[in-house]
């Protein structure tokens, strides 16, 4: 998956940390319409203090939080589990720091918090007397930041420059940027077997033969990044710049600086962003400025696509302090602007959203879009085959990088025209689709329906017809798949049966790992992984022993390779091909007596039943 949201800020997304809490996503809330537009100096002067956000009742849950004391030793998920199964409190979100024995709790509203403090003060848990107090909000980072500089408490830290931020290996040469990612990769890897030697000693023999194959070089170095999400703020000068973070909200920075002379992008993005500026300059509306929740212009993200030169724009706009009006007469102005024939001089927008970005709702995976102008997707090519691409799909960022990667892991999992594949998180189907020629039938499950659309029809265009796709969870489709295979499979043939993840950042879900290993008719895995450092999770949790909560034959690795998908940075995507152990003949045998026992004592079972039926039959003839 994409790393572009890791790549030191370059997206709008302001990074918080007040006790581990996401202090924006609740900052976002939606503000009084009647607001309207602010001028560039109210902007400026908004927000004064530490606390100013409680005043603005935009961060309700810093507002309604308690502390709970004295949970030992605990895991998020089953504190969770306590407090919204069992004991059915309505909270928002809990904030535990790493290894400590208390955690916040927040909540929306005074009455949800009290009856909180009610039930947990003295609940016994775990062997645990727990106890609860009322908590107070925490500080704003950036306005804490920006008064401990101004009170000599710390030295304000030096500004790194827009390439440091986002290509810190620019200055190496190509083939020292790939010895660099090899050794780290191989350090990764080490690490990682030699936990898995301490966890699961049975894995030993296995390790022993494990290799790894390096890192492979990026077709393209230069200019290979399809999509970026360009901020909107001032620089040091007090500029108007579409551009990159320099910064995080945490560390007290909100300035964008220009992206003209990054080596990573390609032409049409920085186009992109110096039509978006002039746009923004020239507008009425404001950037949108995290210091107050004011202003509009929030976010710029430029798709492109190598094969066909399209170029697609979603302009993210902070409307929460817009009216209706406003918000109609802001998209016209998008439309207006990217009409006039000065601005496709050198490059022209194909596609023209318009994407409503602050606070989500309950439920809401997604910030909405509105399709303004041009063609509704761009459409790019990967292994010889054609792709629709809408705004919000997922797409390798590196497109002749993406071929090389889906070789690797064509390679690795080494398919049969009767082998059946399970693409899990699947995006608009370039794994799944370039795996259908060599396979008898694959199968797809990602959570954006949009991308299931893409999919689909991505499929039909490329007239490819052994594919099937599902919009959901997968952690609630792994198993179906795996049945609906085995349903299909002709009776007598050995079931091949190969899994291809290619999750988010930060990895699988344990319930998805759960579920794969618990599907025994899976042997081989491909892991695809743009976070190595997050999934060595994953790997672990693969490879553990079996156990009541890892149910299953483990996977072990076998081979893995590395391609760097994003030269010029510190990311390398990572392929990790894992098996099962083959069962010995002592296991099979094993086996097939255990389920002859079962069977055994499910028919002696019955025939209790049987005579216990037939006893109270007789019974009641003769009292009748």
């Amino acid at each position: 998956m994409d790393v572009e949201n890791a790549e030191n800020q370059q997206t709008l997304t302001v990074d918080s940390n007040i006790e581990n809490a996401e202090i924006v996503e609740n900052k976002e809330s939606a503000e009084q319409a009647s607001e309207s537009v602010k001028t560039s100096d109210e902007i400026e002067k908004a927000g004064n203090n530490e606390f100013e956000y409680l005043e603005r009742n935009e961060f309700t849950s810093e507002i309604y939080k308690i502390e709970v004391k004295n949970l030992g030793y605990f895991g998020i998920g089953e504190f969770k589990k306590l407090l919204k199964t069992t004991l059915k409190l309505d909270i928002t979100k809990i904030k535990s720091p790493t290894r400590k024995e208390f955690a916040f709790v927040c909540f929306r509203n005074q009455e949800d918090q009290q009856r909180a403090l009610e039930t947990l003060n003295g609940y016994k848990w775990k062997g645990k007397v727990l106890k609860a107090m009322a908590a107070k909000a925490s500080a704003d980072p950036l306005h804490k930041r920006r008064g401990e500089e101004l009170s000599g408490e710390t030295k304000p830290k030096r500004q790194r420059t827009a390439k440091e931020a986002t290509c810190p290996l620019a200055e190496l040469t190509y083939e020292k940027q790939l010895e660099q990612k090899t050794e780290e990769m191989s350090a990764l890897l080490k690490k990682y077997t030699q936990e898995l030697r301490r966890l699961n000693p049975a894995a030993k023999p296995h390790l022993d033969k494990f290799q790894f194959n390096g890192v492979l070089a990026s077709p393209a170095v230069d200019g290979y990044r399809n999509k970026n999400e360009f901020s909107i703020a001032k620089n040091a000068d007090g500029e108007i710049i579409v551009g990159f973070r320099l910064g995080s909200y945490s560390d007290g920075s909100v300035e964008v600086a220009d992206v003209q002379q990054l080596p990573h992008l390609p032409a049409q993005a920085k186009w992109a962003a110096l039509s978006f500026q002039q746009l923004v300059r020239q507008s009425k509306f404001q950037p949108f400025n995290p210091v107050g929740n004011l202003g509009h212009f929030r976010q710029l993200m430029v798709r492109t696509s190598s094969a066909t030169g399209e170029l697609m724009l979603v302009a993210g706009i902070y409307s929460s302090n817009l009216s209706e009006s406003e918000q109609v007469e802001l998209q016209q102005e998008l439309k207006n602007f990217y009409d006039q024939p000065e601005q496709n001089e050198t490059h022209k927008c194909s596609s023209l959203y318009y994407q409503d970005v602050k606070h989500r709702e309950a439920g809401q995976m997604i910030n909405p879009v509105t399709h303004l102008a041009g063609s509704t997707h761009i459409t790019d090519t990967i292994q010889g085959l054609q792709f629709r691409i809408s705004p919000l799909a997922f797409f390798q960022i590196n497109t002749a990088g993406a071929n090389v990667l889906y070789q690797q892991a064509i390679d690795l999992a080494a398919p049969t025209p009767d082998t059946t594949m399970l693409d899990i998180c699947c995006g608009t189907g370039t794994i799944a689709l370039a795996f259908a020629k060599h396979c008898k039938q694959v199968f797809g499950v990602e959570i954006v329906a949009d991308a299931i659309k893409d999919a689909e029809y991505n499929a039909e265009a490329n007239k490819i017809t052994n594919c099937k796709f599902f919009a959901g969870n997968a952690d609630d489709y792994i198993k179906s798949m795996v049945r609906e295979a085995l349903y299909g499979q002709e009776p007598g043939k050995p079931v091949d049966l190969i899994a291809v993840v290619d999750p988010p950042r930060a990895g699988l879900h344990n319930r998805s790992i759960a579920a794969i290993r618990s599907a025994s008719a899976i042997k081989r895995l491909v892991y695809v992984s743009c976070n190595p450092n997050s999934a060595k999770r994953n790997f672990i949790e693969l490879s553990r022993p079996e156990s009541k909560h890892w149910k299953g034959e483990p996977f072990y690795p076998k081979s893995a390779v590395a391609v760097d998908m994003f030269p010029h940075t510190t990311h390398t995507e990572l392929v990790i091909l894992f098996e099962r152990e083959a069962k010995t003949s002592t296991d099979a045998v094993a086996q097939a007596k255990e389920k002859t026992k079962e069977a055994d004592v499910a028919a002696e079972t019955e025939e209790q039943v049987a005579k216990t039926e037939e006893t109270a039959t007789t019974t009641t003839t003769t009292t009748t």
